[in-house]
């Protein structure tokens, strides 16, 4: 090693003087041609000999100076050479001890590598078909953290959710504890089908804000407080309030979360909330009349007129009918408060003998009564066969509105269309539902005033033939 650098160190000396050389040469001629200038430039001034002897003794001394400070600069890089080459020896020595080190590391390295390898390959051999299982093991986790993600028992237990999340990931192998706690997990949850329970727990209202209330849960399948029926969010594995709860069953759930004991209906959700969640979703009474539209608003006006008539007409009926009925038991004396008695009263102070006029006057006080028996009749046909032409003009626009909103948006979600289908289906239930009972209570009314004339038709024809009779046996 030491020859080495004393040879690569001759060798750059050599270099050196080279670069010395080029370096410093051009300088001295430039130095010697400026004293040669000074030196002409002082004949020219001073021609005298002792001029000439002091510029020769100046032109010495500079070269002097020129020399010494050329070998002191020597002498400061052949230090510094000296110095370079001892840091070179030194950069080299570390650098091969580095190397030495690295090289150890990489035998280490490669020898744990080999013992990594072989360790693994003896576990496999030890392990066998554990392997198998532990994987079954963290399989059947992850399903049945799917399972109780959406329990509602997860909400009374939540923490065995973290421990099916670490089970199911497989990060390590379960030991006995987690076998038996899992085994326990399963059990649990079939025997938490068939209990009702109470459990305090946090739960999200309407607003989305958390209160922690007490909550009753029927098996995994219903959940309810003081407020209404509750669903389970998975996410985040707290019940929240449903937004709507299902029309006319929301006593249930105040009741059944109220009572201590026996026996009290309440709604079971098979499928843990969807069917409630749908069941709230359905529109109201008041909502489906809205979704008829202007249509539907003007069809029930009608129905409201129709209906209002016909319930007095047949009010009027009944209360005429049963003064016809009293007036029947009693034709002798006819009464003013009746139709009947006024047919029978035309005749009282009449003392005509022609039978002709006495049949027209008779007929003439039938027909005064019969427009007040068959009041509202041709209205309410009227309103029966508008009914349905007005529900069919509200199915047309509805139609149009949903063929609308097709060509605008397409026909890819259908509730974009809900709109203008449920104002067409509306439309046409609103004009049957007036149309069909109307129909009927004409049938009744009609029926009613046709027997409440005839009677007075009877009782009229009977009232001339006694008036005949009478009249022939006084001629007689």
């Amino acid at each position: 090693m030491k020859s080495m650098v004393k040879r690569k160190g001759a060798k750059d000396a050599t270099v050196f003087d080279w670069i010395f050389f080029a370096t410093f040469a051009p300088l001295r001629l430039m130095l010697l041609f400026g004293l040669a200038l000074f030196a002409t430039a002082a004949n020219a001034q001073s021609p005298s000999a002792k001029g000439m002897d002091e510029l020769l003794e100046q032109i010495q001394q500079g070269s002097q100076a020129a020399a010494k400070l050329n070998a002191e600069r020597e002498q400061r890089f052949l230090r510094n050479k000296n110095e370079q080459a001892a840091m070179l020896a030194k950069a080299e020595a570390d650098h091969a001890s580095a190397n030495a080190r690295a090289n150890q590391a990489k035998a280490r390295f490669a020898a744990g590598q080999t013992e990594i390898a072989e360790l693994k390959k003896r576990l496999t051999e030890r392990v066998g078909d554990a392997g198998q299982m532990y994987a079954a093991i963290a399989q059947s986790a992850g399903e049945f953290r799917g399972q109780v993600a959406g329990s509602l028992a997860t909400a009374q237990f939540p923490d065995r959710l973290a421990f099916l999340d670490r089970l199911a990931a497989g990060g390590e192998i379960p030991g006995v504890r987690d076998l038996e706690q899992m085994w326990f997990l399963y059990a649990q949850e079939a025997a938490e089908s068939g209990k009702v329970a109470r459990f305090e727990a946090e739960v999200v209202d309407a607003l989305g804000e958390r209160e922690k209330t007490q909550v009753v849960r029927v098996g995994l399948f219903t959940a309810l407080d003081a407020d209404g029926f509750l669903v389970l969010q998975p996410e985040s594995g707290r019940l929240a309030l449903l937004p709507r709860q299902p029309e006319g069953q929301a006593h249930l759930a105040r009741d059944f979360a109220e009572a201590s004991e026996g026996l009290h209906p309440v709604l079971i959700d098979p499928s843990r909330g969807d069917l409630l969640r749908l069941m709230g979703e359905r529109p109201t009474v008041m909502e489906r009349i809205h979704q008829g539209g202007l249509v539907g608003y003007v069809i029930i006006a009608i129905g409201v007129i129709g209906a209002v008539l016909a319930i007095w007409q047949f009010l009027y009926l009944l209360l005429v009918g049963g003064r016809v009925r009293r007036q029947l038991a009693n034709v002798t004396q006819p009464r003013d408060d009746n139709p009947l008695g006024r047919v029978l009263g035309s005749l009282r102070h009449d003392t005509t003998q022609d039978p002709e006029v006495l049949e027209t006057r008779l007929s003439e006080a039938v027909l005064r009564e019969t427009p007040k028996l068959e009041r509202f009749q041709s209205l309410l046909r009227m309103i029966v066969a508008a009914g349905p032409l007005l529900g069919l003009l509200g199915t047309v626009i509805g139609m149009i509105i949903t063929f609308q909103v097709i060509t605008e948006v397409g026909a890819g979600d259908p509730k974009l269309m809900a709109g203008g289908i449920s104002q067409a289906m509306v439309a046409t239930v609103l004009g049957l539902i007036i149309a069909i009972p109307l129909l009927f209570v004409n049938s009744f009314l009609m029926s009613r005033s046709r027997t409440l004339t005839q009677i007075l038709d009877e009782q009229a024809a009977g009232l001339l033939a006694q008036r005949l009779e009478a009249q022939g046996g006084r001629r007689a």
